[in-house]
């Protein structure tokens, strides 16, 4: 998910009060889970590991998604590899029911991890033209060890389900276009489509708790890039330059009142600017500015003024400075995932049922981006839900005044304890899609 921060407040103290409530035995489909779970769990952890020290960039999982195929393979899934570019489709039929679709990710992101864990990653790949670190600081590889442990789980179970499972492993989801190729290379023609679709994603909430909402959970992505065009000069006489720098940052002050004095204050919208990459030494000014950055926001009025807002006042930014008129791309990255109320309605019973009410717990909508909307948009219906993956201790401490800052997802922090987030994802899912394939 992308620049994802999962919102705490009084949902984060209703967590933190559920964890110390284990999860309910007394649910016969909960009580068959969790000791399969339990069983498989080192394996799992070790998996997790193994991803979360070895990261791959978005469209460079080549290694990852072979880890993946492989683990379906053992299992008896019939896998195909390569759709979308690096993502995987792994199929099990236990006969006639209805199809389902579960989603994890591939990718992690160009980042440097600053955990210090003994696994942390040290690996380095190209993006953008330059080397960078790369790190899973989203959660990705948690998704992935559930992804896994969930198919183990449900083949256990396999006398008490019927149906097809459909496992997808997605590339490029923190570029918001790896679940969009995978529909443009026949995911939902060369293969069934689904009747249900589920994900889930690790957020900064205790371990051991789930977050669920029906409607809008995530936000709509677009992303923008402009290029400031100037005229280069020696830094000593910027009166005979056109210096975009400059430029480029009057646009990143004055935007921001494209979202404090021309959108609705009650509305959420964001635009923020990620990467900024102009010049090569301090005394030249360059001829050119590339900012990156994205728009985020959940209705579509709100999205057409915060796009129109952003092309309007680089513009006049250029126009201020003299300069040329900048190159402004923005691009559509991904609308708002919108869960079915009807999955979501018997999904949250079921969890309920398994894991206690005061575990299960109604999340506010999340304002970062995800791009599990493309399976949505395309008539199946689903659920995204999140998982907590620290500590209560943390995060209670983070609430406090003058509280140490809660690590959340994309910082060099961020690092979910792997048991219990790792049992969670896997138990939550299982009742999920063992929910879905329940005859009606």
């Amino acid at each position: 998910m992308r620049s994802r921060t999962f919102r705490l407040g009084a949902v984060a103290l209703a967590f933190c009060s559920a964890v110390v409530v284990q999860a309910q035995t007394n649910s016969t489909l909960h009580g068959q889970v969790a000791p399969i779970v339990s069983g498989m769990y080192p394996s799992l952890e070790a998996l997790y590991k193994d991803l979360h020290a070895n990261p791959e960039l978005s469209s460079q999982e080549v290694k990852t998604a072979a880890k993946m195929a492989g683990e379906m393979r053992k299992l008896g899934f019939e896998v195909t590899e390569k759709i979308g570019g690096t993502g995987v489709v792994a199929m099990y039929k236990n006969g006639a029911g209805p199809t389902v679709l579960v989603r994890t990710e591939l990718d992690a992101l160009p980042m440097e991890e600053k955990t210090g864990l003994p696994y942390a990653s040290k690996a380095k790949a190209q993006s953008n033209g330059r080397e960078t670190f790369v790190a899973h600081s989203c959660g990705h590889d948690i998704h992935m060890a559930s992804w896994v442990g969930t198919a183990r789980t449900l083949l256990a179970m396999k006398d008490q389900w019927k149906g097809t499972l459909m496992f997808v492993a997605q590339p490029a989801e923190e570029t918001a276009s790896g679940a969009k190729a995978m529909i443009n290379d026949g995911l939902f023609t060369r293969f069934p489509k689904p009747d249900f679709a589920f994900a889930l994603h690790a957020s900064p909430a205790p371990y051991g708790t789930i977050g669920y909402r029906a409607g809008a959970i995530t936000s709509n992505q677009d992303s923008l890039e402009i290029t400031f065009k100037g005229r280069g000069g020696h830094g000593s006489t910027p009166d005979k330059t056109i210096d975009p720098i400059a430029i480029a940052a009057r646009f990143i002050t004055d935007v921001q009142t494209v979202v404090s004095r021309e959108k609705d204050p009650a509305e959420f919208g964001v635009v923020t600017v990620g990467s900024i990459q102009g010049g090569t030494v301090g005394n030249i000014i360059p001829d050119t500015v590339v900012l990156r950055g994205t728009i985020r926001s959940y209705k579509p009025e709100v999205r057409e003024k915060l796009l129109a807002g952003v092309r309007r006042t680089a513009n006049a930014s250029a126009m201020m400075g003299g300069a040329p008129e900048p190159v402004v791309t923005l691009v559509a990255a991904g609308s708002a995932v919108v869960n079915d109320e009807a999955v979501v309605g018997r999904t949250v019973a079921a969890l309920k049922r398994s894991f206690g009410d005061r575990q299960v717990v109604q999340v506010p909508p999340n304002p970062a981006s995800e791009d599990f909307s493309e399976f949505l948009d395309a008539g199946v219906p689903g659920m995204f839900f999140s998982i907590g993956g620290l500590s209560p201790d943390e995060v209670l401490a983070s609430m406090k005044p003058g509280g140490k800052p809660l690590p959340v997802n994309h910082s060099p922090y961020f690092a979910p304890v792997p048991e219990p987030s790792i049992k969670t994802g896997v138990e939550a899912m299982s009742v999920a899609v063992l929910t879905a394939m329940a005859p009606k």
